[in-house]
């Protein structure tokens, strides 16, 4: 056997060890979305109070508009 053909032979092998090695599996936070944002939101890093008045605009905004689906329910 040529050298050529071992070190084919050897990076192939290689290659098929690799391709079977580790799965990608991601790993699920335990914290929601909305519990990370609350993180970052008290955080003193830069850009944390706009993270804060933007989760008060939306609670704002879901709060309206369940006073206004509300409204037309009961008139």
């Amino acid at each position: 056997m040529s050298k050529l053909g071992v070190v084919l032979g050897g990076a192939f092998f290689l290659l098929a060890l690799a391709a079977c090695g580790q799965q990608d599996t991601q790993q699920s936070s335990a914290h929601t979305e909305r519990e990370k944002d609350s993180i970052l939101a008290g955080s003193q890093i830069p850009g944390a109070k706009a993270v804060k008045k933007t989760m008060t605009v939306a609670d704002s905004a879901a709060a309206r508009g369940l006073r206004i689906d509300s409204a037309q329910q009961n008139p």
